[in-house]
């Protein structure tokens, strides 16, 4: 594990700031399944004219917003177990089906939560050390099934030690699975094993950054400036 680090906690996107950056990246019509958790944010901040078709491992393809508070019919939930509302045309099926759909290669974009996320796209996001939950469940699936994975994270954990590292020292989800990574303080993709800068923080160096990453980032044209809005 690497010794924690110097970090810039005074410039820093939210949550809703990481899920907005990356529901940017998903395309019209897409299939994309959220993970449990933080990665369901980004179903709120779809830009305007594009919708996603969001998947659910416990069956449902296709499902809109949350309901209000109090209308809420507990028969309609996603994995996660919190209440969502269907759109025209929405369908329902089996979890056995709904797995198909995921491992035959039928989503194109999978947005989870990581613990760590190796330069190699390699993710760790179910348990660290003896802590965490009793098995990967179906995180593995998801992230060997559709056509890209993007990770959302912060930079570095509460203790300052990055989560962006050369290997995982934590159990696998999946062995270099990883396509894009949006943190609280940059956008990385991964090509060729390397991390690759794509956009950070204004007000930041690349050498502050890089103090914050546990392995090298990779300099591989422009690095745009990461512009988010409040939220």
């Amino acid at each position: 594990m690497s010794a924690a680090i110097d970090t810039r906690e005074d410039i820093k996107l939210s949550n809703a700031q990481i899920a907005w950056r990356a529901a940017q990246d998903i395309a019209d019509g897409a299939y994309v399944n959220l993970g449990i958790g933080f990665p369901e944010m980004v179903a709120r901040y779809q830009p305007p004219g594009r919708q996603a078709i969001f998947h659910t491992e416990n069956g449902i393809l296709d499902f809109g917003e949350a309901p209000p508070e109090g209308a809420e019919d507990w028969d309609l939930i996603n994995a996660g177990k919190k209440a969502v509302t269907l759109k025209p045309g929405a369908a329902f099926f089996h979890h056995a089906d709904s797995f198909a759909m995921v491992r035959g290669g039928h989503l194109d974009v999978a947005i989870l939560g990581a613990y760590q996320v190796a330069q190699t796209g390699d993710l760790a996001n179910w348990r660290v050390g003896s802590k965490g939950v009793p098995a990967v469940g179906g995180a593995m699936d998801l992230v060997h099934g559709a056509k890209d994975v993007f990770v959302i994270t912060e930079h570095v954990t509460r203790k300052g030690e990055p989560k962006l590292v050369e290997r995982c020292s934590f159990p696998l989800t999946g062995v270099g699975c990883v396509t894009r990574v949006y943190t609280s303080h940059a956008v990385i993709r991964i090509e060729n094993g390397r991390f690759v800068l794509q956009e950070m923080l204004p007000g930041m160096s690349v050498a502050e950054l890089q103090a914050m990453t546990g392995a090298e980032l990779l300099i591989d044209g422009p690095v745009a400036e990461l512009a988010v809005p409040a939220l």
